[in-house]
């Protein structure tokens, strides 16, 4: 099968960042299809072979630190020089477009409406209903508008791909119609090697809590700096990292400038992550305190379950219910001043909990969300063989 693939910020490993895409589209090559890229980069447009993915990158600049209308911009411009570059290519047999932007659903539309070409539709979070409920997008016709976009590129399509059960629960009840399956973001257990901690954590042996991912902000990475804040108070063996990007960085390092116990690391590939992974005992995922924010998949989730490690949270949803039945995690009240540090002493005091709870944070990944098993999924999807069972290796994500 000839499939068209969609996506507006496609990563390679080495470049580091979000690369499901990169997994999805490899496997897809790996299982005989042919597949072609269209995507977006700070530089001219050139067409790359990577991984036996044909890869057009169009020049449309994005950054998370661009304004609204800057970033507006961007995703009409991206809308415009994709729909162009689809039709100087070779019929395809059909196209896979990925949000966010909520924006690429035009490219989906014109390509169904205009070339014949269906479309399935992937949803990794919920636009227009996360700007809405963070206050970025208030007039009321503009809203109107735009979940009566949603709704209609949702009906649309052949299929919906949800990354979480919260995001196919949504989708199913504003689009009833529309067949929506579960496939998580995914953890690369070939890639991680799960480094368990040992001994007890001193001064000369700290206990190392890492954030990877995006700066911006929906992730309030505040929780985090005040999680640094009170441990430095506590007297606690801790050191808190943070390596990304993004358009809080510059402010953050000025909240955090005071304190020893926070190292910031600059942005970089997947295996530098993987380094800076190896010698953490704990992986921290944020977001603020808006609800819609707990319905989605975070990268960093899956790499802390497949690198195995401690998975620290601060927001509500259907990751906190998986950390807390499997017992890989805790989940704290930003709001508090003093459970993040009560709870983690519970690991420091005692070795051996940790290293458990890593243990099944890396059986957990293994056994439901490695990329593999995310990879066949799709390929099922394609093959019309995927049906919504509760089978052993889905229970995890279709029931949470």
């Amino acid at each position: 099968m000839k499939i068209l693939y969609i996506h507006q910020y496609f990563k390679t490993p080495e470049e580091g960042g979000s690369i499901r895409s990169y997994y999805l589209a490899k496997g897809l090559v790996d299982a005989g299809h042919d597949v072609t890229m269209i995507t977006a980069h700070d530089s001219a447009y050139e067409v790359k072979k990577i991984a036996g993915i044909e890869v057009h990158y169009l020049p449309v600049p994005y950054d998370n630190s661009f304004g609204f209308f800057q970033r507006l911009w961007s995703f009409w411009k991206f809308v415009k020089l994709a729909k162009r570059e689809a039709k100087k290519l070779s019929k395809h047999d059909l196209a896979y477009v990925m949000t966010t932007p909520l924006t690429t659903g035009f490219i989906a539309t014109h390509l169904k409406n205009e070339m014949n070409l269906p479309y399935y539709f992937e949803v990794g979070d919920l636009w227009p209903e996360a700007p809405v409920q963070m206050g970025v997008i208030r007039n009321k016709w503009l809203k109107k508008w735009l979940y009566s976009l949603e709704k209609r590129f949702y009906f649309e399509a052949e299929k919906v791909i949800a990354l979480s059960p919260a995001i196919r629960n949504y989708i199913e009840k504003v689009s009833p119609n529309t067949r929506v399956y579960v496939i998580p973001n995914m953890a690369d257990c070939n890639f991680f090697e799960a480094e368990y901690s040992v001994g007890d954590f001193s001064e000369n042996n700290q206990f190392q809590i890492t954030y990877c991912g995006a700066i911006g902000q929906a992730n309030q990475l505040e929780y985090f700096i005040q999680a640094a804040k009170e441990s430095n108070e506590a007297q606690l063996p801790v050191q808190f990292n943070i390596i990304g990007y993004g358009s809080e960085l510059k402010r953050l390092r000025s909240v955090a400038k005071r304190l020893k116990n926070v190292s910031f690391y600059p942005h970089s590939s997947k295996q530098c992550v993987k380094n800076l992974l190896d010698k953490s005992d704990a992986v921290y995922v944020s977001f603020k305190d808006v609800k819609v924010l707990g319905t989605g998949s975070p990268n960093k989730f899956f790499d802390s379950l497949a690198a195995g490690k401690l998975t620290i949270i601060n927001f509500d949803g259907w990751i906190k219910t998986l950390i807390r039945k499997n017992k890989c995690g805790f989940h704290h009240n930003p709001y508090s001043n003093t459970e993040f540090v009560r709870k983690l002493k519970t690991f420091l005091k005692s070795p051996e909990l940790l290293s458990k709870y890593q243990r099944n944070g890396r059986k957990l990944a293994e056994l439901y969300y490695d990329k593999d098993i995310q990879v066949k999924k799709l390929l099922k999807i394609l093959n019309n063989e995927y049906k919504f069972e509760v089978t052993d290796s889905e229970v995890y994500i279709l029931t949470a």
